[in-house]
């Protein structure tokens, strides 16, 4: 499984970003996918899942209406599209294959780093 995460950046409050995760080492379209972030210092927190034909999304309270999470599965690529960011939003962005639970491993990637400026 290799998971490929990346569009991060500095943005100022208010500002938008779109985070792609390219995905590979498995059969894509057969798994939903999660995008996580984490703060330096803090666990990691769920932000967003699709299932594997894009048919049903999920997210947490805090990006609700802010966020976008879609997937292309012929390019075998996952995305989150983020508006309206705030300082909140900082955080590494990862990608991670199926749902997310307690249980889920550690996502495979580098992640992506978000600095959303005040």
């Amino acid at each position: 499984v290799q998971l490929v995460e990346s569009g991060g950046g500095l943005v100022q409050a208010g500002g938008s970003l779109r985070l792609s995760c390219a995905a590979s080492g498995f059969t894509f379209d057969d798994y939903a996918m999660t995008w996580v972030r984490q703060v330096p210092g803090k666990g990691l927190e769920w932000v967003s899942s699709i299932y594997s034909d894009g048919s049903n999304t999920a997210y947490a309270d805090s990006v609700k209406g802010r966020f976008t999470i879609s997937r292309d599965n012929a390019k075998n690529t996952l995305y989150l599209q983020m508006n309206n960011l705030t300082s909140e939003d900082t955080a590494v962005y990862y990608c991670a294959r199926d749902l997310w639970d307690d249980d889920s491993p550690a996502p495979p990637g580098q992640g992506t780093k978000v600095t959303v400026s005040a």
